[in-house]
């Protein structure tokens, strides 16, 4: 059974775990079970995904009941009237807090993004992130004889196919447990030193307007237990906790406008 964040006449909300799919895809032909079905299976009706969540991502993922929400909610998240915010294991220490600003270039999926132009040049992304805490751990990884790791959260601007992921490693600070744009090395550390096998990024919250009611609306969702004892051995469980928490948007990023637009 999936874990429902929020549900109302017009939409619904899960805590995607990681390693589930949103639908279909070439990549993972293999795979059998998709949000997408389990959810409309659970509900016994018919859901419309609206934003995507990569595979190994878990956290808040948001369907629209009927097309109208849908296309109203899609809408929301290309005019950047969702805020996003994302937590995250990374190499080293990052800066305090920051905004990456790097174009990035379309990376279409054969199946689902099959007539996506493949000439498309790079497309402007905006990240901005907050480090929370910073660990030195006494083990030599690369060439120094202590590896560390940073905490973050972080809010994506802009909706780039794997934008946090490839932007945390335009800045050398690659997330734990990212087998395609991380490294090799410091995932193997935590997965003999933590247990931890999955990719440790995790969709925390989302803040928009109800297209409905006009309502602000805040989804929130809690950690799994892999990612909550990686946490809890590194002493930052307590940072981030399994509840709901206020929503704190990060310096620059944006957040939902005061009234609903037109």
């Amino acid at each position: 059974m999936l874990d429902i964040l929020y549900q109302d006449a017009t939409l619904v909300a899960i805590n995607k775990p990681t390693g589930l799919l949103l639908h279909r895809s070439a990549i993972d032909r293999h795979e059998t079970r998709f949000a997408l079905q389990l959810l409309r299976d659970q509900i016994g009706q018919r859901v419309y995904p609206v934003h995507r969540l990569d595979k190994p991502t878990s956290g808040v993922l948001v369907f629209a009941l009927d097309r109208e929400t849908a296309a109203q909610l899609a809408a929301a998240f290309t005019t950047g009237e969702v805020h996003k915010l994302y937590i995250a294991v990374v190499r080293g220490y990052t800066a305090e807090e920051g905004t990456i600003d790097y174009p990035l270039r379309v990376e279409p999926d054969r199946m689902t993004d099959r007539d996506a132009r493949q000439d498309k040049g790079p497309q402007t992304a905006l990240t901005d992130y907050r480090r929370l805490a910073g660990v030195e751990l006494p083990v030599r990884v690369d060439r120094y004889p202590s590896s560390r790791y940073s905490l973050i959260e972080t809010a994506p601007r802009t909706g780039r196919k794997h934008q946090i992921r490839r932007h945390m490693k335009h800045i050398a600070h690659p997330i734990v447990g990212d087998t395609t744009y991380g490294k090799s090395r410091h995932n193997r550390l935590f997965l003999e030193r933590f247990g931890s096998t999955r990719l440790l990024l995790h969709a925390r919250s989302l803040a928009f307007h109800h297209p409905a009611t006009v309502q602000a609306l805040t989804i929130t969702a809690p950690l799994d237990e892999a990612f909550g004892n990686v946490l809890k051995q590194l002493g930052w469980y307590e940072m981030i906790g399994r509840g709901s928490t206020p929503h704190q948007p990060l310096p620059g990023a944006q957040t939902p406008p005061a009234t609903h637009p037109p």
